[in-house]
């Protein structure tokens, strides 16, 4: 899993216009558990090699831990964990401002805390959140969103 960058470096080749996606726990578990979208993810996965780079945020990450631990163990956690790390995916990690704008989307919507981070990094990268999670009907004005699923 790559770290998150801070700033940018500019080549003086024109490179394609990048996709950006930030995935949620819903996505990853949908992925791995072989639910209805993942061959959505997959897809997304596949196309890291050429015009997509995806996104986790760190509260998301632990979130996917903390279920995976819950209802199947600590050990299939950390084997999750380990997985998720291999894949294709930066692991955004947590500032002050992103912790203040997910705690004003969680004041304004009725979303988890867990969601509102993930929210909150799509619109601080300008990418879609590519989830089955009802609770992003409610964001959809605020961010575009990739659905697994109808809903």
């Amino acid at each position: 899993m790559r770290k998150e960058q801070s700033g940018s470096s500019r080549s003086s080749r024109k490179v394609a216009e990048r996709a950006f996606y930030v995935l949620d726990s819903y996505a990853l578990f949908a992925y791995f558990e072989d639910e209805e979208g993942a061959n959505i993810v997959a897809d997304l996965i596949k196309r890291t090699a050429e015009n997509v780079s995806l996104f986790l945020s760190l509260i998301n990450f632990g979130e996917v831990a903390y279920i995976t631990e819950r209802e199947r163990g600590p050990q299939q956690a950390v084997r999750l964990l380990e997985d998720i790390r291999l894949l294709p995916i930066t692991l955004s990690r947590i500032d002050e401002e992103r912790v203040i704008a997910a705690a004003h989307i969680k004041a304004c919507y009725p979303v988890s805390y867990a969601d509102a981070f993930a929210i909150a990094l799509a619109e601080e990268l300008g990418a879609t959140a590519v989830t089955g999670d009802p609770e992003f009907k409610k964001v959809e004005s605020m961010i575009p969103v990739l659905w697994l699923r109808e809903v």
